[in-house]
């Protein structure tokens, strides 16, 4: 298995403040987002390769912030080429783009760069072992339903597969969304570019996919608990900062 941190977004929600800064590098409490990130990679043995996809533009900050870290496995890191909002490929088409461009050959573990959770990844990887030609999302329940018109809401069955998938709807008929957390079996590749090759104006929210593939595709889901945020807007960020600081006091 290898491993995909999608960082190549431009974080336009967050300007100023990412208007010339990545923000998987953005600190929470005393680290970058990212540190956070990597560590629980780190941790999965079955995982041998981890690569890191960032665009033109900030490239040169994640070769400094890979030269200043020693780490535990293998990090590699892409550049998908594109130097500004406007001309970005979409989190769909920078997984292709990784896929290709590196010759992944392995199952795919792909995980957002602004994810912030304080759960392992132990327990994810134990379900998609038994899943493991299957593709497998990685959920969260939100305790208010309302803010669910957010993010990607998402119903399942009794066997935890998905029945629903709706991309930021207006009335939320659940309160659980999806974390931008994947397991891509390599067998299934071929179902991302069959994907893009038919919907290149939805590359970009990676529920899109999910969208189109729960239907004619078995889709399994693992269900985290504790802390997470989606570290898209201003609030979060504060929000994360003061959980954060609180969770490394006690």
């Amino acid at each position: 298995m290898e491993a995909l941190v999608l960082a190549a977004g431009y974080g336009h929600r967050l300007y100023p403040l990412t208007k010339g800064y990545p923000k998987p590098l953005l600190k929470i409490k005393d680290k970058p987002i990212i540190d956070y990130i990597i560590p629980k990679l780190e941790a999965i043995k079955e995982i041998k390769k981890i690569w890191v996809i960032t665009n033109h533009k900030f490239m040169p900050f994640f070769k400094e912030w890979k030269k200043q870290r020693r780490f535990k496995k293998a990090i590699g890191l892409v550049d998908d080429l594109t130097i500004s909002y406007e001309k970005r490929r979409g989190a769909l088409a920078d997984i292709q783009f990784a896929i290709l461009k590196k010759k992944i050959k392995d199952d795919l573990l792909i995980i957002g760069g602004d994810n912030l959770f304080d759960e392992t990844l132990t327990a994810f990887i134990s379900y998609v072992k038994k899943k493991e030609e299957n593709f497998v999302i990685g959920l969260y329940r939100l305790k208010d339903k309302r803010q669910a018109k957010n993010y990607g809401v998402v119903q399942i069955d009794k066997q935890a597969r998905i029945i629903d998938f709706k991309e930021k709807p207006l009335f939320p008929k659940s309160n659980l969304v999806g974390m931008c957390l994947y397991y891509f079996p390599y067998k299934k590749f071929f179902m991302l570019e069959e994907y893009l090759k038919n919907n290149k104006n939805a590359s970009d929210a990676t529920g899109n996919f999910i969208t189109w593939l729960y239907p004619n595709e078995q889709v399994f889901s693992y269900t985290f608990k504790g802390i997470w945020y989606d570290i898209g807007r201003y609030k979060f960020l504060e929000e994360a900062n003061r959980v954060f600081s609180k969770k490394e006091g006690q």
